[in-house]
């Protein structure tokens, strides 16, 4: 169950909020997103949690997500907004006074001036110095709440007063807009997420009743006006219309649909009114699934997240003690060195020292990439796979359904043996009744056609009584083999022949070839065509644009097929006559590389027969598979629309988003670096020291809410 962390608004306390959770048994696995303020928890443990908010910050209050909206806490955060705005703007109008009188009156209203820049200080640094007095009782000095009340605090013992009071009142004003572009960043990823359905028109004999999708059941019949939201998963059973896919696949063209055909939920309908047969429940629903993945993302930290995470543990720390050096270190060695002002140049390092642009943007750009990535149809499991992708030099195809529409059609057929052609097609329909092989269903097509009545294009047995049908085996990767009126019959592959001890032809087609045998005689071959999706061609080409070295196709299909198909897309290399374990096999040869150079490799598969090789890539990637749950489980990226070129587009959006990481890094530690070094030889002040601080955590925000678009230049 998903909870809100309503007041959560400090990073550090995040981080610590985790670590102390993780302490408590049976959470030793838990994650605090600050980016949504929530965390995955069973409600068992709500107690315990709640005890250790209580002791780790008592302003952060555990809200089950489903109680937010009827709250009315927005209004109070709003009112505290106001009060924040309203204290800022008193501190700044009370400094101002200060000013004034230590420039003008100083002498005559000395009593006024301090009496100002105090209140001022206290208006501007409430918060500030409320937390840091509570975490010095916990021992937590590398706390920025704390260095900066010590610096500011610091700074008026050496009767800076303008300075104490313009840090902290600045701070303030840094860390208000800093906040706003951390919620404006939340909304927008919010927004793009925002895709549940708010009701179900749930049809109930002749009346209509709206309900909440959760209260729908499997079988029930709901109604879809133009312009809602599909609130369930489900096959239309009356109405035509268009429907707007946008929001799960990213595909603007709007998507015909008519009596038979399913639907999603998020799908928004366009025109006409449709009937539908509900056939998920709302948990397991296309956009419930949809919103798990990428809430749950965050709970998968790229190395990036760990690495700047255990190293503002580290970083704080060593720049306090260098601070501490500063202040103390020079006065005593060097006579002419006067100790205010190395304390002073030390108050300055403490003020640069926090590490907030960091902890705040690294984890935003990647949940900002996430977010965007799902806007386009593209779901990320988390943040080590987005990351993952930028690695990934070698790209790996299944061909069926992947590269190809997996639409067959039968081509050709050949007859040995005295079979007729017609025979041979319907024995081998008959033999594949029960296969639910898109190859099988056009054959079992082919056979319609042609027959008015084909026995093996009907209901459960297909018109064939149990004692026309006597036997019936699916061969894994191989074929069928069926006991039909009294004869064994074999329908598959080459190698399905060559272990029946049989000798096929050898077909001089493109196409892939069914052979037919008859108790142990040769019958001929069925040959059949599959078209090449439209995008893969120019998906392959903007892999390679994007520096893909290497993209091979992996397929069971003939050695002919294959050569055509890699061919025509501008495949690099491509593998035939492989089973599924074959696939893993020869995908594991791949990833050792030549010259004994591992490869990363992503495997792009339809999510079900490719279940192992998706599982054994580096990268798994299962495309147009948003309704098997065995895809969404076997892969670590999810493409929502049967395109090619996704995969393309999810490269590039991980490149853009690992980009906007490091400009981050760089802006923060190489500011903070060189602020550091003029203040310790004290060219910065304490103004400055701000800027290096909020105003570079803020860049950084700005900088991360970017990912969110990343721009398409393929």
């Amino acid at each position: 169950m998903i909870y809100r962390l309503e007041g959560l608004d400090c990073p550090h306390c995040a981080v610590k909020l985790e670590k102390e959770l993780r302490k408590l048994e049976g959470l030793s696995d838990i994650n605090v997103n600050f980016n949504t303020k929530s965390v995955a928890l069973d409600p068992r443990h709500e107690g315990k949690v709640r005890e250790t908010l209580k002791l780790v910050d008592p302003n952060i209050e555990l809200v089950p997500e489903e109680f937010v909206e009827k709250r009315a806490h927005p209004i109070t955060v709003t009112g505290e907004q106001k009060k924040d705005l309203i204290l800022i703007f008193a501190s700044a109008l009370l400094f101002g006074v200060g000013i004034i009188v230590d420039k003008f009156f100083f002498e005559k209203l000395e009593f006024v001036e301090y009496t100002a820049f105090l209140a001022a200080y206290l208006a501007a640094g409430r918060k500030v110095i409320y937390a840091a007095l509570r975490n010095l009782v916990r021992k937590e000095i590398f706390d920025e709440n704390f260095l900066m009340t010590f610096a500011t605090v610091g700074a008026i013992a050496i009767r800076e007063f303008p300075e104490a009071v313009g840090v902290m009142l600045f701070y303030s004003i840094g860390e208000y807009f800093q906040a706003e572009a951390i919620n404006q960043s939340r909304r927008s990823i919010k927004a793009l997420m925002d895709i549940r359905p708010d009701y179900a028109n749930l049809k109930i004999q002749d009346k209509l009743q709206r309900v909440k999708p959760q209260s729908v059941k499997v079988g029930d019949i709901i109604v879809i006006r133009p312009g809602e939201r599909v609130p369930l998963d489900g096959r239309i059973i009356s109405g035509t219309s268009f429907m707007d896919t946008s929001a799960l696949t990213g595909e603007s063209v709007p998507k015909k649909v008519g009596p038979g055909e399913q639907v999603l939920s998020g799908m928004v309908n366009t025109e006409g009114l449709l009937e539908v047969r509900v056939e998920k429940n709302f948990s397991e629903s296309s956009v419930s699934k949809i919103l798990d993945l990428v809430q749950n993302a965050a709970s998968r930290k790229a190395r990036t997240e760990e690495f700047i995470t255990k190293f503002a543990r580290y970083y704080t720390p060593a720049v306090v003690i260098s601070a501490a050096a500063v202040a103390v270190m020079p006065p005593l060695f060097i006579p002419v060195a006067s100790f205010s002002d190395w304390f002073h140049r030390a108050l300055t390092m403490l003020v640069i020292s926090c590490p907030c642009a960091l902890v705040i943007s690294i984890p935003l750009g990647y949940f900002g990439g996430i977010g965007g990535a799902s806007r386009k149809g593209i779901l990320v499991k988390g943040a080590n796979f987005l990351e993952a992708l930028t690695l990934v030099d070698t790209v790996a195809f299944d061909k069926t359904g992947t590269l190809t529409r997996g639409v067959f059609k039968v081509t050709d057929i050949k007859a040995e043996a005295g079979f007729s052609e017609q025979e041979v097609l319907r024995l081998a329909a008959m033999a594949e009744a029960h296969s639910s092989h898109p190859i099988a269903k056009s054959i079992r097509e082919a056979c319609a056609e042609i027959f008015e009545t084909c026995p093996a294009y009907s209901n459960v047995s297909y018109s064939v009584d149990s004692h026309t049908m006597d036997d019936y085996r699916e061969i894994h990767g191989y074929g069928v083999k069926a006991v039909v009126e009294g004869r064994t019959i074999l329908a598959g592959n080459e190698k399905l022949m060559e272990k029946q001890g049989i000798t096929p032809d050898k077909p001089q087609t493109s196409g892939t070839v069914v052979h037919v045998a008859v108790d142990g005689r040769y019958a001929g071959f069925i040959s059949i065509s599959d078209e090449i999706k439209s995008g893969a061609k120019e998906s392959i080409r903007q892999l390679k644009v994007l520096g893909i070295k290497h993209t091979v196709m992996l397929t069971g299909d003939e050695e002919k097929t294959a050569k055509q198909v890699a061919r025509e897309i501008g495949i690099d290399e491509y593998y035939s006559n492989l089973l599924p374990e074959d696939k893993v096999v020869k995908l594991e040869q791949i990833q050792t590389g030549q010259s004994g150079r591992p490869r990363r490799v992503a495997f792009v598969g339809d999510g079900i027969n490719d279940a192992p090789v998706i599982t054994r890539a580096d990268i798994g990637i299962a495309m147009g598979s948003l309704g098997s749950d065995a895809a969404i489980e076997a892969a670590d990226v999810v493409i929502m629309e049967d395109s090619p070129s996704k995969v393309a587009e999810a490269v590039h959006i991980a490149r853009f988003t690992r980009k906007i990481v490091i400009q981050n890094i760089m802006l923060a530690l190489g500011v903070k670096g060189i602020f550091l070094a003029m203040g310790a030889f004290g060219i910065a002040t304490m103004w400055e020291a701000v800027f290096a601080d909020v105003g570079v955590a803020l860049l950084a925000v700005m900088n991360s809410a970017r990912t969110l678009h990343a721009p398409n230049t393929l």
